[in-house]
């Protein structure tokens, strides 16, 4: 199974490709978020431009984001920086969109949407908005057409896995594997623990793996808000964060999403929560699960490192997974 590292794109990102390049990652992709993060299209070109071996690309673009030509064009020049190495994933929109206060998109536009996208990459007249578009790159702007980097879906659902499975190179998911793909990449967050680290008392793994356990909260709280309130501490989080205007709510909820815990969502922070909901745990306890992963159908773990020590996260990741 390849093992490949998923990071928030910032400042720092791209030393973080470059170590994860010399530490044996297959791919490094970077988060879409524009309310959260660094332009991805503008980090995944200098983390091409300093590294040889290591796919790049994003996960997850988010369709209604940029027109279809422009995504096509930002896919090509990455192409044209890093031959062979350019990978794109793309979905609805979780924070992507939620985080202003969107819904995800339909299966339906998203469908529609990845069509347009690799006919203009074909190089083919495509009518988006009821103009007809076309990539119109010669040579010195774009690699030949046809341009065929990977694309693989963001799908759990039934109808998000149709669409992977008509118009992706793969899928991207969350939980077990699907061994009805070829390419399954299957997203992981969580520490390594340390012999004898307590996660309920560990203030690294506060940082490292906290946001791995409160991101549930606002999942849970985005599609339906009373499913929180099963969680340990949910009601009162939700009461809180139901004391802000309705139109800013999302706000709140998304705020430091997969980077750090929140002054608001600390109280829910649980080691012991931790465990089951992420990859949190000793190197002996979490190298069973990778081969159980890639017995269920994964071909890529995808391990979202977070924190104020990226280099740690995926050096311990790294040794867990090849010992």
């Amino acid at each position: 199974m390849q093992i490949s590292c998923a990071l928030a794109p910032g400042p720092h990102v791209v030393e973080h490709v470059v170590e994860a390049e010399k530490m044996g990652y297959t791919r490094a992709w970077l988060y879409d978020s524009p309310a959260l993060y660094s332009d991805i299209w503008m980090l995944a070109a200098l983390a091409a431009d300093r590294t040889s071996t290591i796919g790049i690309g994003p996960a997850v673009l988010v369709p209604n984001l940029r027109h279809p030509l422009t995504q096509a064009s930002a896919i090509a020049t990455l192409e044209h920086l890093a031959p062979g190495r350019a990978v794109v994933a793309i979905g609805t929109g979780f924070t992507g969109r939620m985080a202003m206060g969107q819904k995800p998109l339909t299966w339906a536009y998203t469908r529609r949407y990845i069509e347009q996208l690799r006919a203009l990459l074909r190089g083919d007249k495509v009518e988006v908005d009821g103009a007809i578009v076309q990539m119109l790159h010669n040579e010195r702007y774009a690699p030949d057409f046809p341009i065929t980097t990977p694309i693989i879906i963001a799908a759990n659902g039934p109808k998000g896995l149709a669409v992977a499975h008509d118009l992706g190179d793969g899928v991207m998911t969350i939980g077990a594997g699907d061994p009805s793909f070829s390419w399954c990449s299957v997203l992981a967050f969580g520490t390594v623990l340390d012999e004898g680290e307590d996660p309920n008392t560990s203030p690294r793994v506060l940082h490292a793996a906290g946001p791995a356990m409160t991101v549930v909260y606002h999942a849970l709280y985005e599609g339906n808000p009373e499913s929180v309130d099963a969680l340990p501490g949910g009601p009162e989080w939700r009461a809180a964060l139901e004391q802000l205007p309705e139109n800013e709510r999302h706000l709140a909820v998304h705020k430091d999403h997969l980077d750090r815990v929140t002054e608001r969502d600390r109280p829910l922070f649980n080691g012991d929560i931790l465990r089951s909901f992420s990859w949190t745990g000793t190197a002996g306890e979490l190298r069973p699960r990778l081969d159980a992963l890639e017995a269920a159908g994964a071909t890529e773990i995808l391990y979202g490192a977070i924190g104020p020590d990226i280099t740690r996260e995926l050096e311990t990741f790294m040794e867990m997974a090849t010992r």
